[in-house]
């Protein structure tokens, strides 16, 4: 893979903002460079001084974590930035276009409208599975990303990795694999094949196990090419220093998080049985992440039913191939109790 083919123009010949710190090297115990406030911040820890922008100390601590280095992640103000940017750095407006799989996370189309780029749609198998025929009809010269997501949203199936394989195998774009669910999967992830695929670029979130999403913090990680170009184009403090100190103290609770996925994929799987069960229930999909997709009888009235009981779910009842269907969350062991109660109340 070439990267200078994939970037747009204008990227090539970016010279990107260059930050306070960037000038100087070595230590300093005066900073009067930045126009910060020198007094410090009206609240018991100071952040009066702009953070670090390409956030080292928190990357390193993913690093021994994910077993991926320094300079193939990259960090963003959630997973969607990583996705705008993407966006921004390799399609051209009015020119390329990226290929999407419906059903799936919204926010690629709405990236990609917002950034006037054609939106090439290829539906899920009816298993939710590649279509992989269909992917390989919609590619041509100008196609630049192709979006997985797997764990699906809102399916929650994890796509055959061998089919992910083929399409990384074959296309000359990137391939991005959006595994904000990964943690809940029993599918490895793809993060480990950086190494053999130089076009894979893989989001994950601290948005979902990690139960940070009030953060906003997002990762990609890729080959350093790609890291490079992210680096270029996103703003030059993306994310704030109250979220890089938080997410250093919450990496060194992973006992924790591992305890709450393994909570999670048990109550998953209880609650998927004991949903069958109801009569207003017409399927139970399997779900490889923290929440399930089920299609009943009438799904606008039973999710404005649970509505009224202060319940909310998602109706995923006009979504391509998702008919019927409206997507529970995992909640806790009470509440997915009331739950089923306030399913079984309504007629």
């Amino acid at each position: 893979m070439d990267i200078n083919k994939l970037q747009r123009e204008n990227i090539k010949n970016l010279r990107p903002y260059s930050t306070a710190r960037d000038e100087y090297k070595g230590q300093a115990s005066i900073f009067l460079d930045a126009n910060e406030n020198s007094y410090g911040s009206p609240l018991s820890e100071n952040y009066n001084r702009y953070p670090d922008p390409l956030q080292l100390d928190l990357k390193d601590a993913i690093s021994k974590i994910k077993g991926v280095p320094i300079e193939n992640t990259f960090l963003g103000n959630g997973s969607d930035e990583a996705i705008d940017l993407l966006f921004r750095a390799f399609c051209e407006p009015k020119q390329d276009n990226v290929v999407i799989l419906p059903p799936t996370y919204g926010m690629y189309e709405v990236s990609a409208s917002i950034n006037n780029v054609e939106i090439r749609k290829v539906n899920l198998l009816p298993n939710f599975q590649l279509d992989l025929d269909g992917i390989a009809e919609a590619v041509d010269e100008n196609t630049k990303l192709i979006f997985i997501c797997s764990p699906n949203n809102p399916t929650g199936n994890s796509i055959v990795r061998t089919d992910i394989e083929t399409v990384l195998a074959n296309f000359k774009g990137l391939v991005v694999i959006d595994e904000a669910y990964i943690n809940y999967a029993k599918q490895r992830t793809f993060i480990k094949e950086l190494t053999e695929y130089p076009n894979l670029v893989v989001l994950q979130t601290f948005s979902k196990a990690w139960g940070l999403a009030a953060l906003r913090l997002g990762m990609a990680f890729a080959a350093r090419p790609v890291i490079d170009v992210l680096n270029k184009v996103k703003p030059p403090y993306n994310i704030n220093q109250a979220t890089q100190d938080l997410a250093l103290k919450a990496l060194e609770n992973i006992e924790q998080v591992n305890e709450w996925i393994k909570i999670t994929v048990a109550e998953r799987e209880s609650l998927s049985k004991d949903l069958a069960t109801l009569a207003m229930v017409k399927k139970v999909y399997p779900s490889d992440a923290n929440f399930i997709l089920i299609e009943v009888e009438n799904a606008l009235n039973t999710y404005n039913a649970l509505v009224t009981e202060g319940i909310i779910i998602r109706d995923r009842s006009k979504v391509t191939l998702c008919e019927g269907c409206l997507r529970i969350t995992i909640g806790t062991q009470e509440e997915n109790k009331t739950l089923l109660e306030a399913l079984k109340n309504i007629n």
